[in-house]
């Protein structure tokens, strides 16, 4: 067991004069927090600055602020900010070995940090880290294994983003652009052919109250995503609650959209896998099914999405109220044409189907050996 200051050294980031940000990129860019994780930054630094706070491609850094994050920076020369550091393994240490473990390490400090607005991870706390340290043997073995298996969790990745263009391409190819209509459709607005509702705040605060089990999944906003439904932290009801609000209840083929936060206008279509009901800052968006097909209608709905955020409110916080949603325009192509374009997504989910498949069993194989190596 090693503390993190002897087995690698840390360069801190500097608090550069915020006057001197820029937009430029002829300027340096400046790596600030949340940079870390995405791995290049659109900020910019037009003042004058030491070589040694500069970060080159594929150094280890590290974000104190906020979500603790662990990452290698991957593109050109930049900045180091106050609240990033950068480290380099010593002697003895496989920098990648040290990446995992870290990561590891921050997020179990993470989630014994007491709530506060933003968390924060000093420098003197950063020191004192306890590493287990095996011999550089050991260490290259175990960061060889987890790298390959980072390695195919991103080929799997890259996979799932090329079927969703592919399905992107193929909805153009047909119907043309989805905000300028360019094929000329017949134009209407959703509310015309459309049923949309929410869950009334009184209905949730007299009624619902979430379970770990139940009968019915709540569909919050953050289990909607790209047209997915995302089934990680579900929340449940009881049949009764969800009957006694059968308004607001979900049907496979209803389409559900965010209307309040950062995910305005996500979009995705409730199967039959679950009952499932509205949580609030969803609506659901029930079409009539001699205009629309569902499918259809759900990925015209996500390829809007750049004009329903625009459409939504003017405030501080964006938000769209059942007015305004019912008010977007769409268009409806033949319903024959719909159909194609929906069996041609059947054909292309079956291999998503399968590639996500692969993607879990590898991602439960990575978790269980870094549980394995790093406890």
């Amino acid at each position: 067991m090693k503390k993190l200051m002897d087995v690698c050294d840390i360069q801190y980031g500097y608090a550069f004069d915020s006057k001197k940000f820029s937009d430029d990129s002829s300027f340096i860019p400046l790596i600030r927090i949340r940079d870390v994780k995405r791995g290049y930054s659109e900020t910019f630094y037009s003042g004058t600055y030491s070589k040694e706070y500069i970060v080159h491609r594929n150094d280890l850094l590290i974000g104190m602020d906020g979500e603790f994050n662990i990452a290698r920076w991957s593109s050109n020369e930049a900045l180091l900010n106050q609240r990033v550091c950068k480290i380099v393994a010593k002697n003895g240490t496989n920098e990648e070995y040290l990446r995992f473990a870290m990561s590891r390490k921050l997020k179990e400090i993470e989630e014994k940090t007491s709530f506060v607005t933003v968390k924060h991870l000093s420098a003197k706390e950063l020191k004192k880290i306890i590493l287990k340290m095996p011999n550089i043997e050991k260490q290259n073995k175990i960061a060889n294994i987890l790298v390959k298996l980072e390695d195919i969790i991103k080929v799997y990745k890259k996979e799932l983003e090329k079927l969703n263009s592919l399905v992107q391409a193929r909805f153009v190819e047909m119907f043309g652009d989805p905000i300028i209509n360019n094929r000329g459709w017949r134009e209407s607005t959703i509310g015309e052919d459309c049923f949309v509702t929410k869950l009334a705040g009184f209905e949730y605060s007299k009624y619902i109250k979430y379970d770990n089990v139940g009968d019915v999944v709540m569909v919050k906003a953050q289990n909607v995503k790209n047209g997915t439904l995302n089934r990680k932290d579900l929340s449940f009801i009881s049949n009764e609650v969800s009957d006694a609000l059968p308004r607001s209840q979900l049907l496979p083929g209803d389409v559900v959209m965010t209307y309040v936060g950062a995910n305005i206008g996500d979009v995705a279509l409730i199967d039959d896998k679950y009952k499932y009901h509205l949580a609030p800052n969803v609506a659901k968006i029930r079409v009539d099914d001699k205009v629309y097909n569902p499918v259809y209608f759900m990925y015209m709905l996500m390829f809007l999405n750049s004009y329903i955020v625009k459409n939504s409110a003017d405030t501080a916080k964006a938000a769209l109220g059942m007015e305004r949603i019912r008010k977007l325009k769409v268009f409806i192509p033949t319903y024959d044409l719909q159909n194609q374009f929906a069996t041609f997504v059947h054909q292309v989910n079956k291999s998503k189907f399968e590639v996500q498949k692969s993607l879990e069993k590898t991602q439960l194989l990575f978790d269980s050996l870094m549980q394995e190596y790093f406890g």
